[in-house]
C-alpha cells in the first residue's frame, strides 16, 4: 500500500509524481491537433501513470483516444484558482451551472458556491497524482475545446461513447469514479478518474489536522471562514465520494510491470521538492 507524506497528500511537493508524454489533449508529440499551445504534461503517481497506459490502450480498441485535460495540481494552483473565483476574477456557477456574482454574496456563501465545483487547496485529490479528467481526444473536431460538463457525457453528448464505456471498464484497470452521483458535496463528475489502490489510502490520510496545517500559513482569500468550517467542509467535500470497487483494489497488479518501465525509463521525473 502506497503511504503518501502529509506534504505530498497536500500538493505541496511533486516528490511521488512523475510526466507521462504523449497522453494529454495537446502532448507535444500527439498526431491530432487541438488548436492547443503543445505544451500540456499528464503528471501522475508512477502507479497510476501505468494503470492509465492499461487504461488508455484498452479504449484504443473501441476507437476511443483516451487523454487527460487534467492529472496533478499542486497546492499553489489549486490555491490560484480558489482566490480568482473568490475575488471574481473567474466564473463562479451554481449548482445548475449559472453565473453567480460575487459582489452580492457573504463570504460564506462564495466558499460554499467554490466547492461545489472546486476543492479546497489542500484537499483536492488531485495533489495526490491519482486523479485523471479525461475526454474522448477522437469525438472533437479541429480547435474544439472540451467544457467538462455533465451533460457531454450524457448519451447523446459530445463525449456520450466515453460516458458510456469508462463506468464499465475503468474498475479494470485499478480505476472508479469518486464523483458518480451527487451525495450533498462535489457535483457529479463522469470525466473524474481516481486510481483506487493509492487514492484509497490518501483519502483517510488526509484528516482534518493534515488539512489546517497547510491551510493555516497559507495566503488562502477567505481563510479565517475556511478554517471555522474545516470540519464540516472536510466530511462533505472530502470525504463524501464513492467507495473504490473490490475490482479496481484488486486491479493494482495490474500496473507493476508497466510501473517499472516507466521507472527504468526514467520517464521525465517530476518528482522534485518544492
Amino acid at each position: 500500500m502506497t503511504v503518501l507524506s502529509a506534504e505530498q497528500l497536500t500538493g505541496r511537493v511533486r516528490s511521488h509524481v512523475l510526466d507521462v508524454p504523449d497522453v494529454a489533449l495537446d502532448a507535444p508529440n500527439s498526431t491530432r491537433g487541438t488548436g492547443g499551445t503543445g505544451s500540456a504534461a499528464c503528471v501522475l503517481h508512477p502507479d497510476a501513470a501505468a494503470a492509465f497506459l492499461h487504461l488508455r490502450a484498452a479504449a484504443a480498441h473501441s476507437d476511443i483516444d483516451l487523454v487527460a485535460v487534467s492529472s496533478f495540481r499542486s497546492f499553489q494552483q489549486q490555491l490560484t484558482i480558489w482566490n480568482e473565483k473568490f475575488q471574481g476574477r473567474r466564473p463562479l456557477l451554481d449548482q445548475d451551472g449559472r453565473a453567480l456574482d460575487v459582489a452580492v454574496m457573504t463570504a460564506e456563501q462564495i466558499v460554499r458556491a467554490i466547492l461545489m465545483w472546486s476543492a479546497l487547496p489542500g484537499a483536492s485529490r488531485h495533489h495526490w497524482g491519482t486523479e485523471i479528467d479525461v475526454i474522448d481526444r477522437a469525438a472533437l473536431t479541429q480547435g474544439q475545446r472540451p467544457q467538462l460538463l455533465p451533460q457531454e457525457y450524457a448519451p447523446q453528448g459530445l463525449f456520450g461513447r466515453l460516458g458510456q464505456w469508462l463506468p464499465r471498464h475503468c474498475q479494470d484497470f485499478g480505476f472508479f469514479l469518486p464523483y458518480d452521483r451527487d451525495r450533498g458535496g462535489v457535483r457529479p463528475e463522469p470525466w473524474h478518474l481516481s486510481f483506487a489502490p493509492v487514492s484509497g489510502a490518501a483519502l483517510p490520510a488526509l484528516t482534518v489536522a493534515v488539512l489546517a496545517a497547510a491551510l493555516e500559513p497559507s495566503e488562502l482569500v477567505g481563510r479565517e471562514v475556511v478554517l471555522r468550517q474545516l470540519a464540516d467542509i472536510h466530511a462533505r467535500y472530502v470525504c463524501a465520494v464513492a467507495q473504490p470497487t473490490a475490482a479496481a483494489l484488486a486491479a493494482a497488479a495490474l500496473a507493476a510491470p508497466v510501473a517499472a518501465a516507466l521507472a527504468a525509463a526514467r520517464l521525465n521525473p517530476a518528482a522534485r521538492p518544492s
